[in-house]
This record gives C-alpha cells, sequence and structure tokens, in this order.
C-alpha cells in the first residue's frame, strides 16, 4: 500500500507551525515527510540543530523524513557518500538526490550499513536508474520521485510523466509524484506557483490530482509538494487515496427525480467489458430498480460526460446507467440526469473496462 506525505521546509517558518502541520498530517494517517537541504546559510550548526529538531519529532510520529540534498552540500558539510552516519544521525529515513552522481556511487549508497533510503529524481527521461541498476544497488533501499515546479507551465507532460515512471515500475522500485495544495503558500523558494510534478494538475482540486495518479497505475506514493495544506485538503486527499474506488463528480441536472439520484449516488458502478465507443454501460441499477418508474424528462441530446439513465420508452434498458463519451442524438429514451464535473472529464479516459467505480454529487 502506497503512502501519502506532506512537505516541510524549516528554515522558512517556526518550528511551531511545523509541529502543528505533522500532527495534522499524522491524524489522516500520512506518513512521508519531504524537506530539503540544499544550502545552508547562515550558522551551521544552528540550522542543523533546528533541522534536526523538526525531523526528530517527524520521527517520534513514527513519520519518514526524506532529506532533499544536492552534491554541492555533501562538499559544504564534507560528507562522502561512502559515509552516510550524517544523516544517519541527523535521524533521516532517507535522502533525496536532487541532481545525481554517475550511477556508481548512487548504487554504492543504498547498501549503506544505516539502511536509510537513496530517492533519485524520476523526471529526466535519461537512462539514469538503468544505469545505477548496472551496478547492482539494494533495491529495497532505492526510491524514485518525480521532482516539483514552482513555475506555472514547467511541469511535467503527461506522456513524458508516464515514459519517465514506466522506466522505475520496470525494476519495481518505488515510486512517488507530487500534487499542489492550493491553500499552501510557500516552497523551498521565494517564488512558486503551486508545486506539483504534472503541470496539468496545477489548478485542479487537490483530491482530483490524487485520483488522477492513483488511476495512472504508475506512482505508489503521493506528497504535497507545498505547504501548507489545510485540514480540508489533507482530509479530501487521504479518502482520495484510500477510497477502494475511484470517484468521479457529477453535476445534477435541475429535473433529477429521487430515483436517479439513488441509481447514481447509492451504487457501485461497474464499467461493462463488451465496451462501446459512444457509451460507458453501468447495467444493474436497470436489474435493482426495474419496478420503479423513470418517466422521461431531460431528454436533449447527449455531449461527452453527459450521465444518462434510460427512461421508460426503453423497454428493457429502463433504469441502466451511462456515461456519454461522444456526442450523440437523443430519440427520446434517454434522460441527461447530470454530466461529470469539468475539471475530472479527463478522468474518464482512465476507467477501463471491467473496472469498478462510484459517482458523487458535486457541491
Amino acid at each position: 500500500m502506497g503512502k501519502l506525505g506532506i512537505s516541510i521546509y524549516p528554515e522558512r517558518s517556526t518550528f511551531e507551525k511545523d509541529q502543528a502541520y505533522l500532527d495534522l498530517a499524522h491524524k489522516y494517517g500520512f506518513k512521508r515527510v519531504f524537506t530539503s537541504l540544499l544550502q545552508i546559510n547562515g550558522d551551521k550548526e544552528q540550522v542543523l540543530a533546528d533541522f534536526k529538531k523538526v525531523v526528530d519529532y517527524a520521527n517520534s510520529l513514527d513519520m519518514e523524513v526524506m532529506v532533499d540534498i544536492n552534491p554541492a552540500l555533501f562538499e559544504q558539510l564534507e560528507i562522502s557518500y561512502d559515509d552516510l552516519s550524517f544523516f544517519h544521525d541527523m535521524g533521516a529515513y532517507g535522502i533525496r538526490l536532487d541532481i545525481g552522481f554517475t550511477g556508481a556511487e548512487e548504487a554504492r549508497m543504498t547498501r549503506n550499513p544505516y539502511g536509510i533510503k537513496i530517492e533519485i529524481n524520476m523526471s529526466s527521461g535519461t537512462d539514469y536508474v538503468d544505469n545505477i541498476m548496472s551496478y547492482s544497488p539494494n533495491t529495497n533501499n532505492l526510491l524514485g520521485s518525480h521532482n516539483f515546479y514552482p513555475h506555472r507551465y514547467s511541469g511535467l507532460g503527461y506522456d513524458h510523466f508516464v515514459y519517465c515512471s514506466e522506466k522505475f515500475r520496470k525494476y519495481n522500485l518505488n515510486t512517488m509524484a507530487f500534487v499542489n495544495s492550493h491553500d499552501a503558500t510557500f516552497g523551498p523558494w521565494p517564488t512558486q506557483d503551486g508545486l506539483c510534478s504534472l503541470e496539468d494538475h496545477r489548478d485542479l482540486e487537490l483530491a482530483t490530482q490524487v485520483k488522477h495518479l492513483v488511476l495512472t497505475g504508475l506512482i505508489d506514493d503521493i506528497s504535497i509538494g507545498n505547504a501548507y495544506a489545510s485540514e480540508a485538503e489533507l482530509a479530501a486527499m487521504a479518502e482520495a487515496f484510500n477510497a477502494d474506488y475511484p470517484t468521479l463528480k457529477v453535476d445534477v441536472a435541475e429535473g433529477i427525480t429521487e430515483d436517479e439520484r439513488i441509481c447514481l449516488f447509492d451504487n457501485l458502478h461497474s464499467y461493462r467489458g463488451d465496451r462501446s465507443d459512444y457509451i460507458l454501460r453501468s447495467t444493474m441499477t436497470r436489474v435493482y430498480y426495474k419496478d420503479k418508474p423513470f418517466p422521461a424528462h431531460d431528454t436533449h441530446d447527449m455531449t461527452r460526460g453527459d450521465v444518462l439513465i434510460d427512461n421508460v420508452d426503453y423497454g428493457q434498458y429502463k433504469g441502466e446507467t451511462q456515461i456519454a463519451l461522444k456526442d450523440m442524438k437523443n430519440d427520446g429514451r434517454v434522460n441527461v440526469v447530470g454530466k461529470i464535473a469539468a475539471d475530472e472529464m479527463f478522468l474518464l479516459e482512465f476507467l477501463r473496462p471491467w473496472s469498478s467505480f462510484k459517482l458523487k454529487e458535486n457541491k
């Protein structure tokens, strides 16, 4: 089972605020903590002491702290990649290499005596991971995570994201991607337009970003890149991540009847395997509610994403629930009872025949 994560940036906040955020995330079952130590400005001892205090607190909650570092920091702290005792003493669960070495070093680092995890960048699209694998790393200690992108329009395109993720999936390595909170206000740098891995996620609701990553089947762990997400966002993210089935939001039509509401929202829907290009069919509602009337209403022509229920004039199909995948003419036998919410319309592409899903009213 994958893990949920948050990010904290101790040098840009206070211990008390980080502590409160860790408590809140822990309450909702979040396990991972991402933080960065890319450079140390000012009093080195003081910076590291403050940093360790936050790491210790996260560890006390049984959370796992991943510290983002770059090779320059190894030099600044006079640390060798052969000796990771510094990070062990700090209490880090693992270190994320912001910029990698040549492959041999990373493989050696995965064999450290402390079991410290080595997390590498998944977003470059090079043969970096293949190179590391050629040096026989301990794969239990090798993880991958995508970058996050504070600059609008600089995030990963979906096809590139898939290409990169599959390189790691091939080796059964743990994968992670970042999503973006809309209540959070800061990250590791002064300027940010949110901190997500996929550009398409930047303006989406947090739960929708999570549903998408889960549906891709490519990502194990999901972390919020910016701080601090609201309690409502943390709760919605945990619900979306831990759901047994994906749930799509529906904007309901004004004319919807109570029986139709029951069809849509009180049932687990199953996408029929003998799929059509035009409609996604969930047929069991016509069996469960065969004795309900389903009078005709809202029988206008259909467009992609419309949620449909066959009415009384459709004979044995009366009460069947469908989602329009293409635009279609309506001869009066189909009630248009709602529409998949605009921001989740793209998720239709990720529902597979024989899969199950739920619908919920978009409030």
